[in-house]
């Protein structure tokens, strides 16, 4: 499997639908892709890997130019023309009719301020030129083609009305409204949680077929890959390293990036279960928690009452020192709000206690507690302010709960915490520069160590994880799961973790609670919970992850 050779032989002796050779693009003559070469087949369905930085979307968004201030070279042969030679014009022409492309985040690829249907008429409008009323009826008929449910109200649903699911079908379905011959499909299942991913891709395989167009995949998902395409690109710093067939690859991976990447998966430390004991005292007890939203009620009733949503109900569970407890469910479930009542930040009713102390009115005694349970949340580039310094950024709980250290202590602490996390090493001018440094100049996976040093620095005794890994790829994940294991036997420290990653519940959790519309439908220990699970809803979950 070498790196083009094998790719262009792959496809077959007929003329492909688009041949890459040689693409190179660059920014202010610094090249950011090598000259890379590939084909894609009429009908076939390729995957394009590799992590952030790759060169993977940018390379997919250059086919249509569609990347500002790039330089870009070589040829992309689309139906025997060259789409890197086409002026604009003639270029648009080919966007969205015979190429078109799902983007990763549909929240802020779709228009807030229109309709779901409307901007999918729009598509069929400018391709194809019909009555707008025939528009309309044609995008309803593509929302229901792609699976949502109640096709003709959701064509007048605005983007922020629907669910993440549905925000990604109505995106597919605008992708299908001028029937392309070849989909650029950009990390379309990475948001979404794993019984929607199976859903999605299993929604796309479908419309393939039926339409027996050309799917190129990007995403670093590699259970997606197996499940999915049936060739594979594998791209490193802006090549292509290896591509062949996708059940050849994942067998016998040549390249020793593509041999990383594969072995990348979340693994359990064995020692993490070495010294567990059942006697160890719960450093969180929840019982009969109960978390509720208000709602208003039709009618002249409303003017006098408030209606309830009740996102969490009567939920039990018990988190013992030093071990893990992970919360499983689908976006929906109620984890989320279970783990803002968990942080003391919403009102709930039952009872909860953390260090045998209830969360309660008493401000000075929720500061003490809060000292105690400390957060990692999901994405470290929207939790870490961009004003701040990483001296700021990772001391400023000291300053809440320790306001009495002098200057120069606090920084000491500050660089024992960014050491505890892997990232200060080196003389006084490299640390120097790095407490002086801006969250945008560190890597995804360097950012959630920064999160997890700003937990850290007040000696907590719970971490709430919140989707710690889900932004990061796969070989990154892996090194902050395997940090976050390390400091867990080395401090006693006792996990809250939500996620929807079955992957990473089985490589960290002790105890698992699994979720359904705000009821705890399953709980137990891991092995029985993943492995022999009783609830018709955590088997899905289970066999959406394989």
């Amino acid at each position: 499997m070498s790196a083009v050779p094998a790719g262009f032989a792959a496809v077959g002796a007929g003329s492909p639908l688009l041949s890459v050779r040689d693409l190179t693009i660059s920014f202010d003559g610094r090249p950011v892709v090598h000259g890379i070469n590939f084909l894609i087949a009429s009908g076939e369905k390729l995957a394009m890997v590799g992590e952030s930085g790759s060169g993977k979307t940018i390379s997919a968004l250059s086919l249509l130019r569609l990347v500002t201030n790039a330089q870009i070279t070589g040829q992309a042969t689309f139906d025997g023309r060259d789409l890197l030679s086409f002026p604009e014009r003639e270029l648009q022409a080919v966007r969205g009719q015979d190429i078109a492309m799902i983007f990763q985040e549909p929240m802020t690829a779709l228009n807030p301020l229109m309709s779901v249907g409307q901007q999918i008429a729009e598509v069929i409008q400018l391709k194809t030129a019909v009555a707008p009323v025939q528009c309309a009826q044609e995008a309803i008929d593509l929302l229901a083609e792609t699976g949502i449910d109640e096709p003709q109200r959701r064509f007048a649903a605005f983007p922020h009305q629907l669910s993440g699911g549905q925000r990604q079908r109505a995106m597919i379905a605008m992708a299908l409204a001028g029937k392309p011959k070849l989909l650029l499909a950009d990390e379309p299942t990475t948001a979404l949680d794993v019984s929607l991913r199976g859903q999605i891709l299993d929604l796309l395989d479908r419309l393939q077929q039926q339409r027996g167009m050309a799917v190129l995949m990007i995403t670093h998902d590699l259970n997606l890959v197996r499940r999915f395409a049936s060739r594979v690109i594998v791209m490193e710093q802006g090549r292509i390293v290896e591509q062949g067939n996708t059940p050849a690859l994942f067998a016998q991976p040549q390249h020793p990036y593509t041999q990383r990447l594969i072995a990348s998966k979340p693994e359990r430390d064995p020692s993490s279960d070495s010294a567990l004991s059942s006697t160890l005292p719960a450093a969180m007890v929840a019982k009969g928690l109960r978390v509720t939203y208000p709602t208003p009620l039709p009618g002249v009733l409303g003017w006098f009452k408030r209606g309830e949503f009740v996102a969490v109900q009567g939920a039990d569970f018990s988190l013992p020192a030093g071990q893990t407890l992970g919360i499983m469910g689908e976006s929906g479930s109620g984890k989320s709000t279970l783990a803002l009542a968990a942080l003391g930040l919403l009102p709930f009713s039952g009872d909860f206690r953390v260090a045998d102390q209830a969360w309660g009115l008493n401000a000075a005694r929720n500061k003490a507690l809060r000292r105690q349970v400390q957060v990692v949340f999901q994405d470290p580039f929207s939790s870490l302010s961009p004003r701040m310094t990483v001296e700021e950024i990772v001391g400023e709980g000291l300053g809440v709960h320790e306001p009495t250290l002098g200057l120069a202590e606090r920084r000491q602490r500050v660089i024992e915490a960014l050491k505890d996390v892997g990232l200060a090493d080196g003389d006084a001018k490299e640390l120097s520069r790095l407490l002086g440094r801006y969250p945008h100049e560190f890597s995804g996976g360097q950012r959630q160590r920064l999160a997890v040093a700003r937990a850290l620095i007040i000696n907590p005794k719970i971490l709430l994880l919140d989707e710690p890994t889900s932004a990061l790829d796969v070989t990154v994940q892996k090194q902050v799961l395997s940090l976050l294991q390390r400091l867990q036997r080395q401090r006693a420290l006792s996990y809250l973790l939500i996620t929807h990653d079955v992957d990473v519940i089985r490589a960290m959790a002790h105890q698992v609670l699994v979720m359904k519309q705000g009821v705890v439908v399953e709980s137990g220990s891991v092995d029985d919970v993943l492995n022999h699970p009783r609830h018709p809803y955590t088997r899905v979950l289970v066999s959406s992850a394989g």
